[in-house]
């Protein structure tokens, strides 16, 4: 690159994880690993439970959020520039989402959600993942039980594109061609995850592709990826299509536009303040 915003550092982060960010990460991700998948495991007599369950998931999972951005305060600090920037892409991220939604699985969101994490980190990520889709259900007037199982998808989605190598040095097309890997590879994940959440929903249907309480895991398993299969597949390829043509098509300069906004905003630069020059007196 020639002009004067060239990347010639390391990769800024405006929200770095610290130990105390890491232990929140962890636990909310352990709460959501089991949220998701602990009907594989329960008993017939014990019911299917997401559709209960989730206001109470909703009711911890706010705090938790909260726990993450809190800890990375006490660790590194959150400063208004970094909010300002959060702030700016779930609301960029909130507006995409309607463009696509109902049509195919052609969700224009995902791209930007790779790219932000890739660009300003993991941390950065995974509460922008979470805000942004929170922000795009109010809009959209998404809000239901799936919800914050959606936020919680979309956080480690984003999150991820953070934790992808190569973030100070790796630049150009190998760069974009591995955003557009992960980008496809995390759009069909994204899709089975929700899957595994709406999925319990048509237990009493007993057809070959239901969800059968207290089956053993195996069995289960197969008849989930055969609803995948037969349900989803072709819109997990629409979201992984929109997701690896766009960050191919427009990836790099939206790349080099974040990581001009992230030098320009220093989030890594310490304030610091100096007493003011006393004035001479004549």
């Amino acid at each position: 690159m020639a002009d004067g915003d060239a990347d010639t550092g390391g990769a800024v982060r405006a929200v770095r994880l610290g130990p105390r960010s890491v232990v929140a990460l962890v636990l909310i991700t352990v709460m959501g690993v089991f949220a998701f998948g602990w009907p594989l495991l329960a008993d017939s007599a014990s019911g299917l439970a997401h559709s209960q369950d989730a206001p109470w998931l909703f009711a911890a999972l706010l705090p938790l959020l909260v726990a993450v951005v809190v800890a990375t305060i006490a660790d590194t600090g959150l400063d208004a520039k970094a909010v300002a920037m959060l702030g700016v892409l779930a609301a960029v991220g909130a507006a995409l989402r309607p463009l696509g939604a109902g049509t195919a699985g052609l969700e224009p969101m995902f791209f930007l959600m790779v790219l932000s994490g890739r660009v300003l980190g993991p941390g950065f990520g995974f509460v922008l993942g979470s805000v942004t889709m929170f922000a795009s259900a109010l809009l959209t007037g998404g809000v239901g039980p799936w919800m914050p199982f959606q936020m919680l998808a979309m956080g480690w989605f984003t999150m991820c594109a953070g934790l992808l190598p190569g973030a100070a040095a790796l630049r150009g097309r190998a760069e974009l061609l591995m955003l557009a890997g992960y980008g496809c590879v995390a759009a069909f994940a994204y899709g089975t995850v929700m899957n595994l959440q709406g999925w319990t929903y048509i237990g009493g249907l007993s057809t070959g592709i239901s969800f059968h309480p207290g089956d053993p895991v195996g069995a289960n398993l197969s008849r989930f990826f055969a609803y995948c299969a037969a349900t989803s597949l072709g819109w997990d390829l629409g979201r992984a299509t929109v997701t690896v043509v766009l960050t191919l098509v427009v990836g790099a300069p939206l790349l080099k536009a974040l990581r001009r906004a992230t030098r320009r905003a220093a989030f890594d630069t310490a304030v610091t303040f100096t007493p003011a020059e006393r004035q001479r007196v004549p």
